[in-house]
Parts: structure tokens; sequence; C-alpha cells
């Protein structure tokens, strides 16, 4: 009975250990990061529903990135083109074999008032 308890319990962490490892997310100890909504509307300084290039560096962004982003080349990024954006870095590097991507790329200082 013993041996029979003690094998399903190591059956138990096993199971319980392999679906915490296939479950996608952050490295543990590191902060899940945030949707590109919540990104986005951070650098939305001024919430017109879009960035222009002004948000765009005062959030810490390089400038030269702004133009491979703004898709309709209209001087503004929308939410869509920033999905877009993210989801296009994520098949480059899938295509490079550099395993899963980390997510939205990380978060510049907050954007500052006008």
């Amino acid at each position: 009975m013993r041996r029979m308890l003690l094998a399903a319990l190591a059956t138990c962490a096993t199971v319980t250990a392999s679906a915490a490892l296939a479950q996608d997310g952050p490295p543990p100890g590191m902060p899940p990061m945030p949707a590109p909504e919540d990104i986005f509307k951070r650098w939305d300084a001024n919430a017109d529903g879009a960035v222009d290039l002004k948000e765009w560096t005062g959030a810490g962004r390089p400038e030269d990135r702004f133009a491979m982003i703004d898709a309709n080349k209209d001087g503004k990024i929308s939410l869509d083109e920033l999905k877009a954006a993210f989801e296009k870095m994520r098949q480059r590097r899938m295509q490079q074999g550099d395993g899963p991507p980390p997510g939205p790329p990380p978060e510049g200082p907050p954007p500052q008032g006008n």
C-alpha cells in the first residue's frame, strides 16, 4: 500500500511539474509582460488612439524604429499596426529558431505630460 501511495504521489508531482513547464509565460521570477493594449495605452499620452513620433520617443523608444511600425506611413502608429509588428517579430524569431518570442518589447519610461 505504501508503495502505491508513493508511486501515485510521484506521478502527480511529475504531471504537475510538466504542466507548469508547458505553460507559456515568462521564466520563473520574471514578471509577466504587459499586453500590447496596455503598452499602447501608456504610450498614447494624449489618448487620441494613435502614437505619434513625439509620444513614441517620449516613451523611450528609438526614433529609427517608428517608421518600421508605422505600416501605412501616416505618421501615427495604431494599436493594430503595433500588434501586427509584434506578430511579425514573433514570426521572424520562430523562423530563425530563436524559440518563442519574449512578448511585446520592453517598455520605455512613462510618457511625459504635455
